[in-house]
């Protein structure tokens, strides 16, 4: 009896550990995407906090319910599209509206199987590279603001690359850390942060274009398909948990849809986080992981009281501080969708267009690179492909 209550309290510290890890590594990230798509610092703070407290519910929801560790997560890889994808036609209310078309997708996911089957016909080379040319643009941003604001980004890069020497995990976490010092430093000698501290949500009305439907609301849907919930079963099979597709679309695709009209973009399964609720590091026993999940659940509900705070102080740096942490945090999904796009026997022709169209950042009839580097990519795949 002892030792399963000492197993069970490890499985709480290890469900906040996993929201922590979580939602230090891409903060910095969904704000950048937010802000780019739009809002003003106060939508951009309703957003990360309804996406964060709908990523919660839907985690305490889904693995009470299927006593699961079915741990949800923000779509970072989406949040990156915004950033590289900007304002689109229509403004804020445009991009909501094709926040809430995504969940609807989501959702349609879950009912309609070959709707599935035709996100996952979609070549993993061409997917993958569509990935790696969404991020890359933020993966920049470091380089760029160091020789713009050297003071600032230098020493977050030095907390960066020690951390990444000793402690690996806690890289981006640390990264952040310092980043925050830094904003610190800064507003002390101007006078302090001055902004909204307690969360409150800003309802947006949607508006629906076809540029947004086109170039935000499918690339949207198709990266975080393609980039966290394909990812995150596969990984979660691999431990030897199957995941129940139709109830986790419905309720995150549900849980877009309603977060959608207060700024949130997009939740899904976890994919690279969740391994820190489903391994026996979390609990010896496997039918007993779901506790480590629930726990990250409400460490996510924690920490939206406190994200528009976060929000304010974020806000107030001199330079794009959050931004280089972003960069600093997708350099791994860089990689490794790089890694997939090029590694393929078949198909490096349709990955390299992909790869180019969507780093290009092109608009064209006001529809983002990211349709047209998936457009572009199946067409030369379709071509090439003697088969």
């Amino acid at each position: 009896m002892e030792h399963a209550s000492h197993a069970d309290r490890h499985a709480i510290v290890a469900g906040v550990v996993a929201a922590l890890v979580g939602f230090t590594s891409s903060f910095a990230v969904v704000l950048a995407g937010l802000r780019a798509a739009g809002a003003s610092p106060a939508q951009a703070a309703s957003g990360l906090l309804a996406v964060t407290v709908t990523m919660a519910v839907a985690t305490l929801v889904l693995s009470h319910r299927f006593r699961l560790p079915l741990l949800m997560a923000w779509s970072t890889p989406g949040a990156a599209l915004l950033a590289t994808t900007g304002t689109v036609d229509g403004g804020w209310p445009a991009a909501i509206g094709a926040f809430l078309i995504c969940g609807l997708l989501i959702m349609a996911t879950g009912v309609w199987p070959r709707l599935g089957a035709l996100i996952g016909s979609i070549p993993t080379p061409v997917a993958q590279a569509m990935l790696a040319g969404i991020v890359l643009q933020l993966c920049l941003t470091p380089v760029r603001e160091l020789v713009a604001a050297p003071g600032q980004i230098a020493p977050i890069l030095v907390v960066w690359l020690i951390a990444l020497r000793v402690a690996r995990k806690w890289a981006i976490p640390l990264t952040f850390a310092a980043a925050l010092v830094v904003i610190a430093a800064d507003a002390v000698g101007d006078g302090g942060v001055h902004g909204p501290l307690v969360p409150h949500l800003e309802w947006t009305a949607p508006h629906f274009t076809s540029a947004a439907i086109l170039g935000l609301a499918l690339p949207l849907y198709v990266v975080t398909m393609a980039g966290q919930n394909v990812p995150g079963t596969a990984i979660l099979a691999g431990y030897g948990y199957r995941v129940p597709w139709r109830s986790a679309m419905l309720t995150t695709g549900a849980g877009t849809a309603a977060g959608a009209l207060a700024g949130g973009h997009a939740i899904n399964l976890a994919a690279i986080s969740s391994t820190l609720v489903i391994t026996s590091q979390a609990h010896p026993d496997p039918g007993r992981r779901w506790t480590a999940a629930t726990s990250a659940g409400w460490a996510y509900l924690v920490l939206a009281l406190l994200s528009t705070a976060l929000t304010t102080f974020v806000s107030a740096a001199p330079a794009d501080v959050a931004g280089a942490v972003a960069g600093l945090a997708l350099l791994g999904a860089l990689t490794s969708s790089l890694s997939g796009a090029m590694n393929a026997d078949h198909g490096r022709e349709a990955a390299a267009v992909t790869f180019v169209v969507a780093a290009s950042g092109v608009s064209f009839f006001s529809i983002g690179a990211a349709f047209w580097a998936l457009l572009a990519g199946v067409a030369t795949h379709l071509v090439t492909t003697r088969d």
